[in-house]
Order: structure tokens, then C-alpha cells, then sequence
């Protein structure tokens, strides 16, 4: 899936992250995943429903309780033409308000596609689902955390001198 970090605001993560969990944000539901950067695999957790379009910080509460990540990752969704959508600033307030709820860094990243990746997804393993089911949100923030992980690995790469 090509997606691609928002600009500006993914530093390297550090050796120290293990854990990193993944959010694809929507006014109705947030769809929520979990992976290891070692592997660079995540995983579908939840989908969380919205509180009259407010995240359910509770439930993100436990969520972080439980999987205590070293890094959150948001996707930001962009227009095909790179411009921003109604939803750009809504999930950029998102990661800052997980910024400063949880003192965790956020990294964003343009999720462009990860829904229709997510599609992909569960068509191939014969899920064949809706695309209104909830559960394509957790599947898409796996992507967008898979995305984010292969972005880092990339840029780590860039980052080593040749022998």
C-alpha cells in the first residue's frame, strides 16, 4: 500500500520501540490495531464507536494500559492530489490530543488507499464483508501501522553507511 508519512512529523523510531499501536480515525469509528517493530507485522485490536463524534478516551485509556506502546500512529487522509480533506484536520487534532493525553509520541501518516487495502484484504481471505463493517477500520489501522513500520525501516536503511 502506498502510503506515505505526513509531512513533517515522523521522526526515526528510536531501537527502544517495541510496541507501537495504529489508529485509523473516523468520526464514527476509530479503527484501532497493534505491532512489533521488530517484525513490522500489526494486527487488527478493535473498533471503537465515537461519543457523539468524540473518541471514546476510556476505552484508548485501557487500550494503552494494556498494550503500553512506545508509539501511536495516526492516519491522516489526503486527497489524491496531495491536498487536505475535511478529515485532514480532525485526525491531526486526534494525534495531538493522544500526544497530550498519553505523553506518547504520535507519528502521522497519509493513509491514502488503506481503507481500499483493507478491502483487499479481507476479499482475499474470502471474508468478502461489507465495506461498512466495522471491522475494515481495526484492518485498515493495521495497515497504516504496517506502512509506518515499513517507512521507518526504509529510512533506517538510508541512515546506515555502506561497508
Amino acid at each position: 500500500m502506498p502510503a506515505t508519512p505526513d509531512r513533517g512529523s515522523n521522526p526515526i523510531a528510536t531501537p527502544s520501540c517495541r510496541v507501537a499501536l495504529g489508529f485509523d480515525f473516523g468520526r464514527a469509528r476509530i479503527g484501532v490495531a497493534v505491532g512489533e517493530v521488530i517484525t513490522g507485522a500489526a494486527r487488527p485490536l478493535r473498533t471503537l464507536t465515537t461519543r457523539q463524534q468524540r473518541p471514546d478516551w476510556d476505552a484508548i485509556a485501557r487500550l494503552i494500559a494494556e498494550w503500553r506502546p512506545d508509539w501511536l500512529v495516526v492516519g491522516v487522509p489526503r486527497h489524491a492530489d496531495d491536498t487536505a480533506s475535511a478529515m485532514t484536520e480532525a485526525a491531526l487534532r486526534f494525534g495531538r490530543q493522544l500526544h497530550g493525553r498519553f505523553r506518547l509520541p504520535v507519528a502521522t501518516l497519509d493513509e491514502r488507499l488503506s481503507s481500499w487495502e483493507a478491502e483487499r484484504r479481507q476479499f482475499e481471505t474470502a471474508s468478502r464483508r461489507r465495506s461498512n463493517d466495522p471491522t475494515l477500520d481495526a484492518q485498515a489501522a493495521a495497515v497504516i501501522l504496517e506502512s509506518w513500520f515499513n517507512h521507518q525501516r526504509s529510512l533506517a536503511a538510508c541512515a546506515t553507511p555502506n561497508p
